[in-house]
């Protein structure tokens, strides 16, 4: 099993809360890490016909005739658990009880806050981070990571990329998204998640996307939602100073892995992923989303926005996540630098109040350096952090 950094602030949580849920993507590997981090627990996976007939016949009875200790894997598919977790849980008033799973998040979201308002320390597993994988395989570098993303059994079991995402691809459709869209609509949702893919990095074009995928425009809403509820993607939004003002209202685009970004984008090897001309957005989508992993990981709540005014001057990522600490931050896929990279983190920075200290570059370099007061950091150096 691969360490994952989330581990210590799950532990926390369930010193704090009656309830833990785990969310997360599918195959992220939730199931694998709830069990290892509670192993004194009794394990129900409700995927299994037996257990579930079991609680479907009374899931208050399951509850109170089980330990009280449980780990409740695929729990969206019986909301009436969530109800009979609340009252023992209630009545027990102890932290640490249930620790609550699964694939579809948007009806374990669903149970919680119609059942467990309050009661539940919720944590997001993402995909393995680059720093949990190179922790396990010295020989990952930021360009491989990219082709292969995190994804646990990409690297425990070593399928190819090309493999393993076309029957997540599969598997996510017709077991996540099937009962959410007419079967007869899936192969449009396919097509909208590859038309994302092309997007990635950009402001996203809810128009154009409805276009270009035949739908209509609210139809592409809701299929979105679904997309960013299950941690497919995410919107990256504008930096805005004061909520009276935005420099600009369109968010950007971007995935939580580039193993499957680059599965989308029909990108298969290394050498494709070289010359491809999605290259860039796939870069800056890594270190975007890796820099989103290191502060869930630590348990922070991540405040990532982009900068971008109306004189189409722009810094790919601003980090608030400290509001004391803004960080500033220019992505580029090259591996050799040049002045002009500090040019928009100067005009910006200086309008922010950002220090130079706190201005990065970060490239695919072989090493990182210092040019003035700014740092440019090379790819692996950062996602170390």
């Amino acid at each position: 099993m691969i360490d994952r950094d989330v581990s210590d602030f799950i532990e926390q949580n369930a010193t704090w809360f009656p309830v833990v849920s785990v969310v997360g993507p599918r195959q992220s590997g939730k199931s694998t890490l709830v069990k290892a981090l509670f192993p004194d627990y009794a394990y129900v996976n409700l995927e299994d016909e037996a257990d579930f007939n079991l609680a479907a016949a009374s899931a208050s009875d399951f509850i109170k005739e089980r330990s009280d200790r449980m780990i409740i894997d695929e729990a969206q598919r019986l909301p009436a658990l969530f109800d009979a977790v609340q009252v023992a849980s209630d009545s027990r008033g102890s932290t640490g009880q249930y620790v609550l799973s699964g694939s579809q998040n948007f009806l374990i979201a669903k149970g919680i806050s119609q059942s467990l308002a309050g009661r539940v320390g919720t944590i997001p597993l993402l995909p393995l981070s680059y720093k949990e994988a190179h922790r396990s395989d010295s020989q990952i570098s930021p360009d491989s990571f990219m082709l292969s993303g995190g994804y646990p059994r990409v690297h425990a079991a070593s399928i190819p990329g090309s493999v393993f995402y076309r029957n997540y691809v599969d598997t996510y459709v017709q077991r996540d998204i099937a009962g959410y869209v007419e079967a007869r609509n899936l192969s449009t949702f396919r097509k909208l998640l590859q038309l994302c893919a092309q997007c990635a990095g950009s402001l996203v074009n809810i128009s154009r996307l409805a276009a270009d995928a035949g739908i209509a425009r609210p139809t592409v809403e809701s299929w979105m939602s679904l997309l960013e509820s299950s941690y497919i993607v995410f919107r990256l939004q504008p930096y805005f100073a004061n909520l009276r003002k935005r420099l600009t209202k369109t968010p950007k685009l971007y995935f939580y892995d580039t193993g499957l970004l680059c599965y989308l984008l029909g990108i298969q090897s290394s050498e494709q992923l070289r010359d491809s001309p999605f290259r860039g957005a796939i870069f800056e989508n890594l270190i975007v989303e890796e820099t989103m992993k290191r502060h869930i990981n630590a348990g922070r709540e991540p405040r990532l926005f982009f900068y971008r005014d109306d004189r189409k001057v722009e810094v790919d990522l601003v980090d608030s996540t400290d509001s004391q600490n803004i960080e500033l931050v220019e992505v580029k896929s090259t591996m050799s630098f040049q002045a002009s990279y500090l040019k928009n983190l100067g005009v910006v920075g200086e309008s922010l109040g950002v220090p130079e200290k706190n201005r990065f570059v970060v490239m695919r370099s072989d090493a990182s350096t210092s040019v003035g007061a700014a740092k440019v950091w090379s790819a692996h150096d950062w996602l170390l952090r």
